[in-house]
């Protein structure tokens, strides 16, 4: 009766370890995932905090051009003076 008890408490032992190391494993497999799942989130959202500030940049450069062009247009064109209209 002993020697049934001890092959018990071992088989259940055993069992028992084998499901500890089987959650572990889990948990350790959806840690790696939820860490890739960051790692590709912040490289997601790098890549448009990069894509963005190109943009500006480009926007910034183009407006700066825009003002520049009017500018020396201006300068260009003499300056109109009113015509005197007739009375009649």
């Amino acid at each position: 009766m002993l020697a049934d008890m001890s092959s018990r408490n071992s088989g259940t032992s055993e069992e028992a370890r084998a499901r500890a190391e089987a959650r572990f494993e889990k948990a350790q497999k959806a840690d790696r995932e939820s860490e890739a799942a960051r790692a590709e989130s912040r490289a997601k959202a790098k890549a448009f905090d990069e894509k963005t500030a190109r943009l500006k940049a480009l926007r910034l450069a183009r407006d700066a051009a825009e003002a520049e062009a009017k500018r020396e247009a201006a300068e260009r064109e003499p300056e109109k003076k009113p015509t005197a209209r007739k009375k009649g």
